[in-house]
């Protein structure tokens, strides 16, 4: 809105000329994101407080977890509330990628809403049915390939990171792949987000991440130089992926250890929805899996820990995901979680490292 509003009067008032800038406006989507959540934050958290909107803690969890029975929940909402506010004010509305990320990211949180909601009022771990869940995730997905295929020429390619000519056409398979990587995105960080903090760092990580792949993608120069697929209109996720990154710094003030609010499912599916989009607009699918490998393996530790006990009656970890299973070993959750950000952290430049060695 700013930008559609202000740069009309570029001519007039010459100054305003910068809001043409996706740099610039990428920085002013970060700032209002991080004070929006800086001033509504406490505020949010007092109504969840009053409304008893309070986490339901899994009674097969670790003991350590019953103490924070109470704490508010859902949380995702002021994430959700920063981002897509955010991203409204300073980004070209006429692009329709901006529009089709913020679709998906509220669908999903919609979904995600509903589970938490439902746990909430049942005093109930479990929520919606998995498979009810899973049926409107692929739902949602599915209208978003299809939108992305409508409205943005989707190239149906799918790249390989460290390789510079080497790339496999899908047709129309890239359909259903585009719906796997979306549902499982968003089905990885949810299974990541069991400790104080621990999701919203590697979510914030991985933006900043797709908010430097988002630029090259849309500057034609850049992506030819670096040999990646020059996407036009791309460049306007930048500005989504800083107002992820700073929304997700604001709410880690209040989540992190120890946490006076749990992000639920209305943010962990949201967000994971939203990096995966990202990452499919920018045909950077499986970079994705290099710069998120925290949630990879959360979602692995868990898929193996349960095939395995169905098959054996044994299992491969104390706990599942594996977060829990090194809470058991003895470390503290504090250590858990910032050795996890420090891993995520050298994915990211891993990922990063790929635009140079093809």
């Amino acid at each position: 809105m700013l930008y559609h509003f202000l740069y009309s009067f570029h001519e007039s008032v010459p100054v305003f000329n910068v809001f043409k800038y996706i740099t610039f406006r990428s920085f002013g989507a970060a700032l209002t994101a991080l004070l929006l959540s800086f001033l509504f934050g406490p505020k949010f958290i007092r109504l969840l407080k009053i409304r008893q909107v309070s986490q339901v803690i899994r009674e097969d969890g670790p003991k350590s977890h019953f103490s924070k029975q109470g704490t508010p929940t859902m949380g995702g909402l002021l994430v959700l509330f920063s981002l897509i506010l955010s991203t409204l004010l300073w980004s070209d509305l006429t692009n329709p990628y901006v529009w089709c990320v913020m679709l998906i990211t509220l669908a999903f949180g919609v979904i995600g809403f509903a589970d938490d909601l439902r746990k909430i009022k049942y005093k109930n771990s479990q929520g919606v049915r998995g498979k009810t869940k899973l049926f409107f995730e692929f739902g949602a997905a599915l209208l978003a390939s299809l939108w992305m295929f409508q409205y943005v020429s989707l190239d149906t390619t799918l790249v390989f990171p460290f390789f510079k000519n080497v790339s496999l056409s899908l047709g129309w398979f890239y359909i259903p792949f585009v719906m796997l990587v979306i549902v499982g995105t968003a089905n990885a960080v949810n299974l990541t987000d069991g400790l104080d903090g621990l999701a919203i760092g590697p979510i914030m990580i991985s933006a900043g991440t797709f908010l430097f792949l988002c630029y090259i993608a849309g500057h034609i120069k850049i992506a030819q130089y670096l040999q990646i697929p020059y996407i036009p209109g791309t460049g306007e996720l930048s500005i989504f992926c800083a107002a992820l990154v700073t929304s997700g710094l604001g709410f880690l003030w209040f989540s992190t250890y120890p946490a006076a609010v749990f992000m639920g499912d209305v943010g962990a599916l949201a967000l994971g929805a939203a990096l995966g989009t990202v990452a499919v607009m920018v045909k950077q699918e499986i970079l994705l899996a290099v710069v998120g490998g925290i949630f990879v393996v959360e979602a692995v530790s868990v898929i193996f820990q349960v095939g395995l006990f169905k098959l054996t009656r044994k299992r491969l970890f104390k706990m599942a995901p594996i977060h829990h299973h090194f809470e058991l070993l003895g470390w503290p959750e504090p250590k858990v979680v910032v050795r996890f950000w420090i891993i995520s952290i050298i994915l990211a430049i891993i990922a990063l490292s790929t635009l140079k060695l093809r």
